[in-house]
């Protein structure tokens, strides 16, 4: 099987990525996305998200002819499908997977699938997802043979490989990190894994597509359940007066401890995403991980209530001003540090509540944007670190962006100070 041309479906902050990465090899790539402006300024060779050294390999594919954008599926050898999988609310569970982006996107390029072509879902899915679009497209195109029904015969090749990759990194990661590669049958995996092959030196590791699915959801689930006993350390800490950053330092000195440091809470499109598919298939099993979900989920209120303390505490020093008197400066709205990728993002949550509800001027502190997204933070005013710094009356340290960290925290108003990151908490 030659992949002389390879179509990826979403060009978001994975799917850009992989195809200027693919692009990269020399091999021609038609990126496909419903967003008009984005893949006009990709067509320019720029692009429309922030990712350390992806400017420089889109214009290099974009300027050589490798890489070229578009709104409608074109004809290709291979197809990776790239896009999102959010929740809808059914039921009253708001955590039901929504697969419609991946049903659009099976049936967009269903019309133009020929034998011999490859299709992949790299989206993060509930298991069961590559063979319910795999359906989806032999719906649309029953003059084709898929897997479920023909096997290793089939005109069309299916496969499941899920990317793990860190934002701030992807570029370095999508080659380098092993693959785990889940075909609907061996030739279907092998098929895949050749695709791959053209740019992940890491190894490739063939499995099922539903081991493959679970793979993802599952190192993810390990890392929120850890992160969920850090939160949850935090809070206890906080109940007892024990300083948790010291706490954690010393107790990670035991040669078989790692604890990981508290936050704000979990976020990003992964880790506060993906349990929730294996509790929405399994909602009976998964206790463990459905209460880590919850502990995560619920530490940016905890963090609001100390920010109400905080200003509590600065008007009982101050009897002559008001709740609409005090400045509050908030510090990072990303999901983690030193990216602009706000999806699901604690900081913004956090951030959105105080200014929904603080009567008094609220600043907002995220150098990784030039403005805010249309329709977050409503009321919020984005400005720069030092300007906060100075007239803030209460410091809230959402995101250890290393430009935070570089300021000392003599430069910090520590007596109405909110770290849920310890960078400027005294120690």
């Amino acid at each position: 099987m030659n992949f002389n041309t390879i179509s990826v479906i979403g060009l978001g902050y994975i799917g850009l990525p992989t195809a200027a990465v693919i692009a990269s090899r020399r091999k021609k790539v038609i990126g496909v996305d419903v967003n008009q402006p984005a893949v006009d300024t990709i067509n320019r060779g720029d692009i429309h998200i922030v990712e350390p050294e992806l400017d420089i390999v889109v214009h290099a594919a974009v300027k050589e002819g490798y890489l070229r954008a578009t709104t409608e599926p074109e004809p290709a050898d291979a197809f990776l499908i790239a896009v999102p999988t959010p929740f809808k609310a059914e039921n009253g569970n708001d955590h039901v997977p929504d697969l419609s982006y991946i049903e659009a996107a099976s049936k967009n390029i269903a019309p133009v699938l020929k034998k011999g072509d490859l299709v992949i879902l790299e989206s993060t899915s509930p298991v069961g997802a590559t063979e319910q679009m795999a359906a989806w497209l032999a719906e649309a195109r029953p003059d084709l043979s898929f897997p479920q029904t023909h096997g290793e015969d089939s005109d069309i090749r299916v496969a499941h490989c899920p990317e793990r990759v860190l934002p701030g990194h992807v570029v370095r990661e999508l080659v380098e990190n092993d693959r785990v590669i889940g075909g609907m049958t061996a030739k279907c995996s092998e098929a895949a894994t050749k695709l791959y092959k053209i740019f992940v030196e890491g190894e490739c590791i063939t499995t099922t597509a539903r081991t493959a699915e679970m793979a993802k959801l599952t190192e993810n689930s390990f890392r929120d359940v850890n992160i969920a006993f850090a939160n949850e350390l935090s809070i206890i800490c906080d109940k007892l007066d024990i300083n948790v950053w010291e706490l954690v330092r010393l107790a990670n000195r035991h040669p078989r401890v790692n604890i990981l440091q508290p936050g704000p809470g979990v976020g990003g499109h992964c880790i506060a995403v993906d349990p929730w598919f294996i509790v929405s298939e399994t909602p009976e099993e998964a206790r463990l991980i459905r209460t880590a979900r919850e502990v995560n989920d619920g530490k940016p209120q905890w963090v609001i209530d100390k920010v109400n303390e905080a200003v509590g505490k600065f008007l009982s020093h101050h009897p002559d001003k008001t709740a609409k008197d005090v400045t509050i400066a908030c510090f990072g709205l990303a999901f983690k540090p030193d990216i602009d990728d706000l999806r699901e993002s604690p900081a913004l949550k956090i951030a959105e509540n105080i200014v929904s509800r603080h009567p008094g001027r609220v600043l907002l502190v995220e150098p990784n944007i030039a403005e805010l997204p249309k329709g977050k933070a409503v009321g919020g005013n984005l400005v720069d670190q030092q300007l906060a710094l100075e007239i803030a009356d209460v410091v809230v340290l959402l995101v250890d962006h290393k430009s935070f960290k570089s300021i000392s925290s003599a430069h910090v108003k520590l007596d109405y100070l909110v770290d849920s990151r310890g960078v400027w908490e005294v120690r």
